[in-house]
């Protein structure tokens, strides 16, 4: 059977996944009677509540006596360390471009690393039954787009094709005809290459890494040459070429679908899982025991943000969480960083073994990394995110973003004039239709931190805020942090409503009535620059005497309930996010009012 292998670039949101969907369902890779659920490809809980892909996946369709290998990529720069990586294992993409929205950040990034490597794309371009389609100055935009990052004459000349994934249809035309998907599978056929076959034995670069309570570590990646059986011996290289451990392959597995099935033999081209290895990772070489050399890794970007994860040691550690000690946090973390290349993991600057350093590509991954635990049963206490700045020639450099933003023409002023104070430089201002302004700023990451929640309060939640890692640039001076305090609790025990209405002239609280609250903790903001300790469990007084006027009870008002992006933006450098199972608390690095009082008189003297 003939083999093609292809990646689907897309930005989030512009349908990467539906359209997948759509190729497994019309090229019968489902049963009649199957049932399937929608975006099949984002199977894990937090890709669908978010809506978005993390975790780069294989499926794989026939179509006309070929099998086609497809690579969902995730359209986030934050998961950019996958795409990397997973470029290599493919010979042609396919773009996806919303034909309302045009092409963002993301396809920018993801499409300048293909483009590097040598491959072919074809654009599609979907979603053309919205309203507010406008297909031609798209085609004009990613045409631009291609010349800006350097396409040679043979990627100029791309294929292009008009649909809507959600209806199932692609076409040469945009009108159609609004049949089915397969002239996108036709083009797949006729302008991405075979895979190219090198000569000798088995190898093959470990592309992503995942565990298996049955099969152990299962490690994927495309064979470049030679074959592989089940019980075959091989070894893993380092990329230096250093031998780090020799085993037996257990299982090899093919992808069929939403499948993977184990085959009896795979061979050069093929994308396969194998299982059998202990110790070999990403990036690794998987190489018959006659090879020595390793083959080359693409490098992967830097780690723009690092944070600290603690041991959580307030009042309330171990209620809700079983899996506190530092030893379970240690395993976990450094085994994320095993399959994740992009997250760096080291220990804290403390030296105590209570605290760990990790480092990754942006607020998102962190995020994502800090609630897939908080689902495990980990509790965890988290610093405020820290910038990655780099020593070039003697001067400190730090992460510079490019930050696009669409927003309704009412509203631009206030964003450019936040985003001045924030160090940003207006790059580009045009209208993007419908009464909107498309602004392109160049911006340091710790300028973004928290500045997602003001945008939207700002925009009355209608601005759309895309990111992507720019540059180093020289470092920008100081910044001013968050202009409020905050308003801290005095005592343990449960926040009581009639003391919580009696401090809202104070400013808005951030917890609910009936909460465990301890001393140290933060329950609001207070409406002035300073911190203030307020007492929320002070009840009423009750007497045997009836008071003159009615007995009303208290009414709140709503409590500003934080996510926990918001918390981590929101926190000083002396405060943490306490993160359980059940709850996300924000508090003092130190609960005691006479510690701080001691810490802040020091740093004002060293100050």
């Amino acid at each position: 059977m003939a083999l093609r292998n292809i990646a689907i670039i897309a930005h989030v949101d512009h349908g990467k996944t539906t359209l997948i969907d759509v190729l497994l369902k019309q090229s019968g890779s489902f049963r009649d009677n199957q049932r399937v659920e929608e975006r099949a490809m984002d199977s894990n809980d937090l890709e669908r509540e978010r809506g978005i892909t993390i975790l780069a996946k294989v499926t794989s369709v026939n179509w006309k006596d070929t099998h086609i290998n497809i690579v969902d990529t995730p359209g986030h720069a934050d998961f950019g360390g996958e795409v990397e990586r997973i470029l290599n294992m493919v010979d042609g993409a396919i773009i996806l471009v919303d034909a309302a929205e045009g092409p963002m950040p993301q396809t920018k990034f993801v499409l300048g690393k293909a483009l590097k490597i040598g491959l072919k794309p074809i654009v599609a371009i979907n979603k053309i039954d919205k309203s507010d389609e406008r297909h031609e100055e798209v085609l004009d935009e990613i045409f631009d787009l291609f010349v800006s990052l350097d396409a040679n004459e043979e990627q100029l000349d791309f294929k292009v094709l008009y649909g809507s994934a959600k209806q199932g249809w692609m076409a040469e035309e945009p009108t159609g005809p609004q049949e089915s998907m397969a002239p996108l599978l036709d083009m797949v056929l006729d302008h991405v290459e075979e895979p190219h076959v090198e000569e000798g034995p088995f190898r093959m670069l470990a592309t992503t890494i995942e565990s298996n309570p049955f099969l152990g570590r299962i490690l994927t990646g495309r064979v470049l040459s030679g074959s592989i059986k089940p019980n075959d011996a091989v070894h893993a290289l380092s990329n230096d070429g250093k031998i780090i451990e020799r085993g037996r392959i257990s299982k090899v597995l093919s992808f069929k679908g939403l499948e993977r099935e184990p085959v009896e033999e795979a061979n050069a081209g093929d994308i396969v899982a194998i299982s059998g290895l202990v110790t070999a990772t990403v990036a690794d070489t998987i190489a018959a025991p006659g090879v020595t050399e390793a083959l080359q890794a693409q490098p992967i970007d830097p780690p723009t943000l690092s944070m600290a994860f603690r041991v959580n040691d307030g009042p309330l550690a171990g209620q809700e969480g079983d899996k506190v000690q530092s030893r379970v946090i240690r395993d976990r973390l450094f085994a994320e960083a095993e399959g994740n290349v992009a997250l760096k993991v080291s220990d804290g600057e403390e030296g105590d073994g209570d605290s760990y350093e990790v480092a990754g590509r942006g607020e998102l991954l962190l995020s994502v990394l800090i609630e897939t635990m908080r689902r495990e049963g980990f509790e965890l206490c988290l610093g405020r995110p820290k910038v990655v700045y780099r020593e070039i020639d003697g001067q400190r450099y730090e992460p510079i973003e490019e930050v696009i933003i669409d927003v309704d023409e009412e509203f631009s002023g206030p964003v450019v004039q936040k985003l001045a104070e924030r160090k940003g430089d207006l790059i580009e201002m045009k209208p993007s239709g419908g009464g909107r302004t498309r602004l392109v700023f160049h911006v340091p990451t710790r300028g973004l931190i928290g500045y997602q929640p003001e945008l939207l309060s700002d925009t009355r939640g209608t601005a759309i805020f895309n990111r992507v890692f720019h540059e180093y640039a020289p470092y920008r001076g100081k910044m001013q942090g968050r202009r409020t305090g905050v308003l801290i609790s005095n005592g343990t025990g449960k926040s009581v409503a009639f003391a919580m209405f009696n401090l809202e002239d104070r400013g808005p609280m951030i917890i609910e009535p009936g909460v465990d609250v301890y001393e140290g903790m933060i329950v609001g903001e207070h409406s002035r620059g300073n911190d203030l300790e307020v007492n929320v469990l002070k009840g009423k007084q009750l007497t045997n005497m009836r008071a003159s006027g009615k007995d009303e009870a208290v009414k709140l008002t709503t409590p500003k309930k934080m996510s926990l992006e918001q918390a981590l933006s929101y926190i000083a450098d002396d405060e943490y996010v306490e993160v359980t199972p059940k709850s996300i608390r924000i508090r003092k690095i130190m609960l005691d009012p006479h510690d701080r009082k001691r810490a802040s008189r020091a740093a004002a003297k060293t100050g």
